[in-house]
């Protein structure tokens, strides 16, 4: 029993309840915040290299009833890779709202810092549980702080955002709890393990319609066309801040929750039924992500499509249905979480000295700003899939797994898109970097190089995953075997229970 498996939904709980209690003394909460961030970064490092090593999964349970019954925690390559980069984002975003004032005294006192320790919390419980009602009660956990979070500072565009996400993820939790049901109607438990061994004897049409209800829900989670249109119109209201967690955190979780429970319950039904339907809902994400992106006049509208362009390329991982395809999807979902939380992070500096993130009324800030612009133009060139940045490396798998797959079409779509992603970012850097300013416009506010320092750890991290991605292509590949091992799954959850 690895008992240490309760540490970070425990400190984050502490963490967030002493945050609350003492948010009236902004450093003590400051200090607080930072202090269990840190320790969950320092416990997934330590769990991811654990696994790796000795290719074991860890599991706990709560008391000592057993499942069906009960609560457990489980962990292998693939959750504990997400802990690790989930927490390591979350731990420099909060970093750099201590060092800008984007997030102001205000917006603190109204439990800023709690509620990012609370979308942590719901995150690492998506990752960890080994139950499939707590993986919607972890849900919600993310739900309601990632609400509170978009309408903080009571603007009225961050209220119209906020319900719009609120009233999709709401309906996709709704049809998971549905989902919930149905299964546990049908098999008697809600164990994933459990319901893996049992789906093997349920009639295969019973099975593809309670694949394809969770499909829409994670499909609204994730933000996969055509239930995409929520995130647009959210994730450019709040404080920069925000949007950067979100972009590092939200989809990514929804992407997650995809990857674990189509490889595990409904992989005969994704091999034999959904393949094609996941690839061609990965295609349309792609194309309307970059249409989408290429259309937009604000710098935060643009960046919050590319999201969803980049979310069409981790589901083809999945939808490619074998362990290349995961262990490629997983490392450009690694690679996607640095880049577009560093160009978030980095086009909030630039919206906060300009006052504004209308791409017409920026410019001129690579003379301004040389170091700034330098940033921008190496995180530019990852997500585009330049060598030797992670982007180029995350394309490069994908692309091989595809064309060994023979689905040349949607190699082809990569392709395409990702030259449209180069396109529009390059549109970025002439209006906000290259062009001169308008003369009708007032100068920028100066860029304090400080402010920086987690938009260079971001960028220096997608360079590192280029450099070492042979040894993280490991680790995915590991991740990937792991996720589709139903039998292995099923022994670490219930060692005395029959295989088949």
């Amino acid at each position: 029993m690895s008992n240490h498996l309760f540490l970070p939904i425990l400190t984050l709980l502490l963490g967030s309840t002493l945050a609350t209690i003492l948010g009236r003394w902004r450093r003590v909460a400051r200090g607080i915040v930072l202090l269990a961030i840190s320790a969950n970064f320092l416990y997934s490092s330590w769990l991811g290299n654990l696994i790796f090593v000795s290719k074991e999964r860890q599991f706990v349970r709560v008391g000592t009833l057993i499942a069906p019954y009960g609560i457990s925690f489980i962990a292998d390559e693939l959750s504990a890779t997400m802990l690790f980069m989930t927490t390591f984002l979350t731990l420099l975003v909060v970093i750099f709202s201590f060092l800008t004032s984007i997030i102001t005294e205000q917006i603190e006192d109204f439990f800023f810092y709690p509620l990012v320790l609370l979308i942590l919390l719901g995150a690492t419980g998506v990752f960890l549980t080994g139950d499939l009602f707590n993986l919607y009660v972890w849900f919600e956990v993310l739900l309601v702080s990632s609400f509170g979070l978009l309408t903080l500072g009571r603007k009225q565009i961050q209220l119209e955002g906020g319900l719009k996400f609120v009233e999709l993820n709401l309906i996709g939790s709704a049809l998971l709890l549905v989902g919930c049901g149905l299964i546990y109607g049908l098999v008697g438990t809600l164990n994933i393990g459990q319901i893996t061994q049992r789906f093997q004897n349920l009639n295969s049409g019973l099975l593809t319609v309670l694949a394809t209800l969770f499909l829409v829900a994670f499909s609204i989670k994730a933000a996969i066309f055509p239930t995409y249109f929520w995130l647009p119109a959210s994730y450019h209201t709040p404080p920069s801040v925000v949007t950067a967690l979100f972009a590092g955190i939200l989809t990514k979780v929804g992407m997650y929750v995809f990857y674990r429970v189509f490889s595990l319950i409904f992989y005969i039904n994704l091999v034999d039924k959904l393949t094609i339907l996941l690839l061609i809902l990965a295609c349309l994400t792609m194309i309307v992500g970059i249409i989408g992106a290429i259309a937009q006049v604000s710098l935060r509208r643009m960046l919050s499509f590319h999201i969803i362009c980049q979310t069409g390329y981790i589901l083809s991982g999945l939808g490619l249905a074998n362990e290349a395809g995961l262990a490629a999807g997983l490392f450009f979902m690694l690679h996607t979480m640095l880049v577009k939380t560093a160009l978030l992070v980095i086009g909030g500096i630039a919206e906060a000295s300009f006052g504004t993130d209308e791409l017409k009324k920026m410019g001129g800030l690579a003379a301004r700003e040389p170091l700034l612009a330098t940033f921008w133009f190496l995180a530019m060139l990852s997500l585009a899939g330049f060598p030797p940045f992670s982007g180029f490396i995350g394309k490069l798998v994908l692309l091989k797994a595809t064309l060994s797959a023979k689905q040349y079409l949607v190699a082809g779509v990569m392709a395409g898109v990702s030259l449209g992603t180069l396109f529009s970012l390059l549109k970025i850097w002439n209006e906000v970097f290259w062009k001169t300013l308008p003369k009708d416009e007032p100068e920028p506010a100066p860029i304090k190089p400080y402010t920086l320092i987690p938009a260079a750890i971001l960028v220096g991290s997608s360079l590192l995953l280029g450099l070492g991605a042979s040894v993280v292509l490991a680790s995915n590949t590991l991740a990937a075997k792991q996720a589709l091992d139903s039998i292995g799954y099923l022994s670490t959850v219930l060692p005395d229970s029959p295989k088949k």
